[in-house]
């Protein structure tokens, strides 16, 4: 089964995520600033069981939750344990509720946490608040029964063996939680599927294959050979990613993500995968409804004899 996935929020449907900042917080006092947090974190779990539900309504497979569900969960002054929060409980029950929805549904859910967790930093402090962020979007996952905690591999430090030797070496300090869930992704400046595949083959962890980064930094591998390579690191259903450029491949800047999903992009070879393909456009939803929409139009009568007879 092919699933398309949505990343985190919507164009035009009404489901809201909030969130605060640390200079808002930082103007109350500590139990007003976790009553804040307290109400963010409800609202939150209440719009991801209203995302979950319009996602299955529509034939949405997967939806990426946003990092900050849980608003400063690991601010380095104003961070927090759920138990701090006053209705810390009904919070995970609210989470555990989209588990229940979601596995119901046949949905499934992902994270992929910001730019600054970063495993291989050269600062010991980066790599602590690294892990404490993985720790904690592995919390959240294993409420709502997320599987992917999907991340990059780092800078390259001017030696990328020697980077992705630091990168493999601090996965032993993830708990089996964290550790279980987490996959990594090729880049479009400094790690290739050639790059990660290695590393991923040595130690079991899932290459989350990112076909447009590969078009804008391309290595040995073709497309097909990158796939079949990427989706026997997986021991459960792969999860790749798909953009197309808003200038065109032509253009002076190919990397930058359309609103759309031009169908050209979608690789061949993935449509007959059991595979997640997570739709990164800004359209969002629109866009994932469109491409969906363009796929089932491309899948004729006579493409299915072909492919049957292949």
């Amino acid at each position: 089964m092919l699933r398309l996935g949505l990343c985190c929020v919507f164009r035009d449907q009404p489901i809201r995520f909030r969130n605060t900042t640390a200079a808002a917080v930082g103007r109350l006092d500590r139990s007003a600033a976790l009553r804040k947090v307290n109400e963010l974190a409800l609202a939150n779990a209440d719009a991801l069981l209203e995302a979950l539900s319009y996602c299955a309504r529509v034939g949405i497979g997967c939806f990426r939750v946003n990092s900050q569900i849980l608003p400063l969960k690991t601010h380095p002054r104003y961070g927090y344990a759920i138990g701090d929060l006053p209705d810390g409980d009904e919070i995970i029950r609210r989470f555990e509720r989209c588990h229940s929805v979601s596995s119901e549904k046949g949905l499934r859910t992902c994270f992929h946490p910001d730019q600054f967790v970063v495993l291989n930093s050269r600062r010991p402090e980066v790599v602590d608040a690294s892990i404490r962020e993985l720790e904690y979007q592995a919390e959240v996952a294993e409420w709502i029964g997320a599987d992917v905690l999907n991340i990059h591999a780092g800078g390259s430090f001017g030696d990328k063996s020697e980077a992705l030797a630091a990168f493999a070496k601090t996965l032993d300090r993830l708990s089996s939680s964290a550790r279980s869930r987490l996959t990594v992704e090729n880049d479009d400046t400094t790690y290739t599927p050639a790059d990660l595949l290695p590393i991923c083959e040595a130690t079991g962890l899932p290459l989350v294959y990112d076909v447009h980064h590969h078009r804008c930094l391309p290595d040995g591998l073709d497309v097909d050979e990158a796939t079949r390579r990427a989706v026997a690191t997986w021991n459960r259903e792969p999860m790749f990613h798909l953009s197309s450029p808003i200038e065109g491949w032509d253009g002076p800047r190919p990397h930058r993500h359309h609103d759309f999903i031009d169908p050209a992009d979608f690789p061949e070879c993935w449509k007959p995968l059991d595979l997640t393909v997570e739709v990164e456009a800004k359209a969002k939803e629109v866009a994932v409804l469109q491409l969906l929409s363009d796929l089932k139009a491309s899948v004729t009568p006579a493409t299915r004899a072909r492919r049957s007879r292949a």
